[in-house]
């Protein structure tokens, strides 16, 4: 069975390449598209692929768009981060979405179900219409820069520059990448409403991190986890039993 996978990210593409040898040494994987741009190109051309990974978000743009400038006769299998996307209910010629990082499990059940639906219609315009107008719709726009306090100036932080957030005795501070510390006005439930969930986690009642800044990870008893960052943080960094497998699935994606 060829299929083609369309994703901008090398070690996701490798990590559903490995899957589906494993689940089927048979299937084929024709290219490795990462690009909308490079998509477009290789659907407008005869193909002999029957099924298509595509992930939602690709470096120039949005996978949906694709669907404006070609026509795709074969089933689709999304990709994607983010599960706020309701896919479900366009799956006219889509056999299903999957959240990264892939579980081979859930790769099974929707190819076993690509089997069973091996007759379908193409994906209509309107259906991808929506689709694309649901992502403009729910993509939310993350804060990129706090105005803070520092001495006596007001100083831009941007949030790419920050390492981690706590709250320091009912102070929430922001610890940039090169160690300086800020306090913030606002508390950190809000705070963490307003940063990217790609970039920051909220690692217990007192912490929110920046994936960049963290170095390392030490298990600890019963199941926890301490994110250790880059600079150090004075306290220690918990991330609960129950926390903890949401946390390494948000740290290896």
């Amino acid at each position: 069975m060829k299929v083609v996978i369309v994703e901008d990210e090398l070690a996701a593409s490798e990590n559903l390449i490995f899957h589906l040898k494993s689940l089927n040494p048979d299937i084929e994987v024709i290219q490795v598209l990462d690009t909308v741009k490079s998509a477009i190109s290789f659907f407008s051309q005869p193909q002999e692929v029957v099924l298509a990974f595509m992930d939602i978000h690709l470096a120039d743009g949005i996978s949906f768009e694709i669907f404006d400038k070609v026509r795709i006769d074969i089933p689709v299998i999304f990709t994607t981060a983010y599960n706020q996307y309701a896919l479900k209910a366009f799956k006219v010629n889509s056999i299903d979405y999957l959240l990264k990082p892939i579980d081979e499990t859930e790769l099974s059940k929707a190819l076993e179900q690509f089997k069973v639906q091996s007759a379908k219609e193409p994906l209509f315009d309107d259906k991808m219409s929506g689709l694309l107008q649901l992502v403009k719709n729910q993509t939310k726009t993350y804060k990129s820069t706090y105005l803070v306090s520092h001495r006596d100036q007001l100083v831009p932080l941007k949030t790419v520059n920050i390492a981690y957030l706590y709250i320091d005795m009912g102070v929430v501070k922001a610890v940039s990448k090169d160690n300086r510390s800020f306090v913030m006005d606002d508390k950190l439930e809000d705070i963490e409403n307003e940063l990217s969930p790609d970039q920051f986690f909220r690692a217990n009642r007192q912490f929110i991190v920046q994936k960049e800044s963290i170095d390392h990870v030490n298990h600890y008893f019963n199941g926890k986890l301490i994110v250790n960052t880059v600079p150090i943080s004075k306290e220690r960094i918990v991330v609960s039993k129950a926390k903890a497998m949401e946390f390494k699935k948000w740290l290896d994606s």
